[in-house]
């Protein structure tokens, strides 16, 4: 464990708190892409099938269980609990446009041709585009709340940091994972936009929008 990837889980628990606060406390899902908490739910628990089988240690057991747990709660808040306010008009990406080839991918290119590890692959691949619904639901409606954009730049600097997490376990441990390096650098990409515009409007207290 290094600093880049302790702070990355830290991030990355820090977006789920702020969306399941967000939607708990205004007591509405306005804004928030179900589709994409639903890909974010299918990448967990295609990468989380370890638990069962393989321990690391208790942190990694933990955190786990949180990111599963966390994350199908608030699938349950934004389809069962607040459905009413889930903005069903503007929720419209075609998320099997990614789902499935990130499935095929997973089958073209993985460690090993076992089913864990297939999956594992299939949800680093799924992963890093899963907040392409959030993105295109945001573009859609032309702006999105502070506190959404508080999650967004919370997932983006997870990912960030797990880059470097993987540069830093180069230089010191010799261990390179191309697949996870990829996905992480494909993940970032798609924020670049995001990033820009957070720095230059949220930060100074307006409103962020992204261009239709």
């Amino acid at each position: 464990m290094n600093i880049f990837r302790l702070l990355g889980d830290f991030s990355h628990l820090g977006a789920i708190i702020i969306l399941l606060l967000k939607i708990w406390k205004t007591r509405s899902c306005a804004g928030v892409s179900g589709k994409s908490v639903l890909l974010y739910a299918i990448v967990f628990t295609c990468r989380y099938l370890d638990l069962f089988t393989h321990f690391v240690s208790l942190y990694n057991s933990v955190m786990k269980i949180i990111y599963l747990v966390s994350t199908f709660f608030t699938l349950f808040l934004i389809y069962r609990k607040f459905k009413a306010t889930y903005d069903r008009n503007h929720d419209t990406f075609r998320i099997e446009f990614l789902i499935l080839p990130s499935a095929v991918l997973a089958l073209l290119w993985n460690h090993e041709y076992s089913v864990l590890e297939v999956l594992w692959t299939f949800s680093i691949y799924l992963e890093s585009v899963a907040i392409l619904p959030q993105l295109f639901m945001v573009s859609k409606t032309g702006e999105a709340e502070t506190i959404t954009s508080h999650y967004l730049f919370a997932l983006g600097i997870y990912r960030f940091l797990y880059i470097l997490n993987w540069i830093y376990r180069y230089y010191t441990e010799n261990f390179i994972d191309w697949i996870s390096i990829v996905s992480g650098i494909v993940q970032t990409v798609l924020y670049c936009d995001f990033f820009y515009l957070y720095i230059t409007k949220v930060l100074k207290g307006k409103k962020l929008s992204l261009p239709a």
